[in-house]
């Protein structure tokens, strides 16, 4: 009957009640006797504030964050005092492991630094990132290079002066230092003593005029900076080495010396496989309106990044010279640069379009121009790229010019194509 209790069907929900009630403790139970390494893995997916927060949920939680593996600590919109005693405590209470220490901060902490530093080598962790970067740089205390275990290694702003016993870091694989200062032996001794390099990057120095690097095992160099290199890493595959000072006149005695200099580097990553250079350095190769003969062939290079100023005939040329070594090249990223000198081509120079030199590209399938603002020697340049790639299938150019960009677009668009399928696609 309508509206009648029905002793079963309420017997039922209570049951069913009871049992949810019965399964939400057995859960809470559960995660509550987890190991602490479990516990502390769990907490490591959360930002060191909230994971000691949850020492307030029960007895069994109360220290779980002392076993967090990973620690991740930001000052964010902590006021500095309360992010200086929020590291002391982390640092000098946790009880376990420590995989990964990360820490980047906006304020100054000069004075806690060393502190930091000493309570953490003794935690010997396995991978390491600091990003202080306010106020001068920080001097890298000797007991962090005692630290055997380490595989990562990531500073930024600071001092590197290796300690007089320095025994190497036997593990490290992957090594990254940004916007540092140091002197040319230190970074070299501190390379050549990590046999297990993979990853190099080195960004923004000071101090380093030439670097040595030697690294059997390297298979990644990042060099951003005004430095000569001497390079012994037979296993490489992808190079980025980008130079920013303006060059010398070619007659300059200096300016001789790079020519040596850089046919001797590229002479020494024949094998890469992706390569990312500045016309500032490819520059040196040219002579008058030739094409250079470089000192070897990149059989295995498939991938070119190149930032170029079309302004300047010699970097366009030894950029044809190195197209025209790589034949296995399949993917090919320009970025137009401004001239130092000047915004309009030398009056002696002849022009892009001039140029008869023919370049084979058959094997590039797809390429960009970044940062393209219309002006006529881009223009001539990609010209010539659709004139020499018989497999393109793919140009994208992204429009960076503030003129009036119709007129460009229809000169672009009516360039003829050396292949069949290339498209050519415009991005704002």
């Amino acid at each position: 009957m309508l509206g009648q209790l029905n002793p079963d069907s309420e017997a039922m929900s209570t049951c069913k009640k009871a049992r949810a009630e019965s399964t939400s403790v057995v859960s809470s139970d559960r995660l509550s006797s987890l190991p602490p390494e479990i516990k502390g893995d769990i907490l490591s997916r959360l930002n060191v504030e909230e994971a000691v927060r949850t020492s307030t949920l029960s007895s069994t939680w109360r220290d779980a964050w002392t076993n967090m593996p990973k620690i991740f600590l930001r000052d964010g919109n902590f006021a500095r005092t309360k992010f200086v005693t929020l590291v002391d405590m982390v640092l000098s209470l946790h009880k376990g492991t420590v995989e990964k220490f990360d820490i980047s901060g906006s304020k100054p902490y000069h004075d806690e630094f060393g502190r930091w530093m000493l309570m953490l080598s003794r935690r010997s962790p396995r991978s390491i990132i600091i990003e202080l970067k306010s106020g001068p740089g920080y001097r890298i205390p000797s007991c962090l290079f005692s630290i055997g275990d380490l595989e990562n290694l990531h500073l930024q702003n600071c001092i590197i002066s290796l300690p007089r016993v320095f025994q190497g870091f036997k593990r490290l694989t992957r090594l990254r230092l940004n916007n540092f200062s140091s002197t040319d032996m230190d970074i070299q001794n501190l390379v050549s003593f990590c046999p297990a390099l993979r990853s190099l990057r080195l960004t923004y120095f000071e101090g380093i005029n030439h670097l040595t690097v030697q690294a059997p095992k390297l298979k990644l160099l990042y060099v951003i900076g005004d430095v000569e290199i001497n390079l012994d890493a037979p296993n490489l595959e992808v190079a980025l080495l980008m130079h920013h000072k303006a060059i010398a006149p070619h007659s300059d005695p200096i300016a001789l010396h790079k020519e040596s200099y850089v046919k001797q580097l590229l002479g020494s990553l024949s094998d890469i496989k992706s390569f990312a250079i500045s016309g500032f350095l490819l520059r040196y190769l040219s002579k008058g309106c030739i094409l250079t003969k470089l000192p070897a062939l990149f059989a295995r290079l498939e991938n070119i990044y190149l930032a170029i100023c079309f302004l300047d005939q010699r970097q366009f040329l030894a950029a044809c010279s190195l197209f025209q070594n790589a034949p296995n090249l399949k993917r090919l990223d320009v970025v137009p640069m401004q001239s130092h000198s000047s915004n309009t081509w030398d009056q002696d120079q002849a022009r892009i379009k001039e140029f008869t030199v023919q370049v084979q590209l058959d094997h590039l399938v797809t390429a960009s121009v970044q940062g393209f603002r219309g002006l006529d020697c881009e223009v001539d340049f990609v010209a010539k790229l659709l004139s020499w790639a018989p497999a393109l299938e793919e140009l994208k150019i992204e429009w960076k010019g503030k003129t009036e960009c119709s007129m460009v677009l229809a000169k672009l668009l009516a360039l003829p194509r050396v292949s069949p399928r290339a498209k050519v696609i415009v991005t704002f």
